[in-house]
């Protein structure tokens, strides 16, 4: 069944949003787990353990906003499986943040991405 409230919504921006969900929760979720990492009694980098964890609630909380844009717009969220982050242990507090900065720029990206894909389909909201 249609959305009543759906309106000039085109299909792939929906999707796109979708996408960007999942995008922001596997940042999340690689988050998650340097900041476990990071906790481990063997490593205990308590302030790195900490940064990670704030970086997690907060990509999951752009997640939630995408989610409730996507009611609001009248499209259907569709969850994908959130893949296992390709790491989860880090040789120094260097290395993971180098990874976390290369995960921002990605997320960036697919902004981006998703920012051109609504202004061709004439959707600025």
């Amino acid at each position: 069944m249609a959305s009543q409230v759906r309106q000039n919504y085109h299909k792939d921006c929906e999707d796109a949003v979708n996408k960007q969900i999942n995008v922001e929760l596997y940042s999340s979720y690689v988050y998650l787990s340097m900041s476990s990492y990071f906790d481990w009694d063997d490593v205990a980098l308590r302030h790195f353990a900490e940064f990670f964890k704030e970086q997690s609630h907060e990509e999951r909380e752009h997640a939630e906003k995408l989610m409730e844009f996507q009611n609001k717009r009248g499209g259907r969220i569709i969850l994908e499986d959130v893949k296992k982050p390709e790491q989860d242990e880090w040789s120094n507090g260097l290395e993971a943040m180098q990874r976390a900065l290369q995960m921002e720029k990605n997320v960036n990206q697919s902004l981006l991405d998703l920012h051109k894909l609504s202004t061709e389909n004439i959707d600025p909201h």
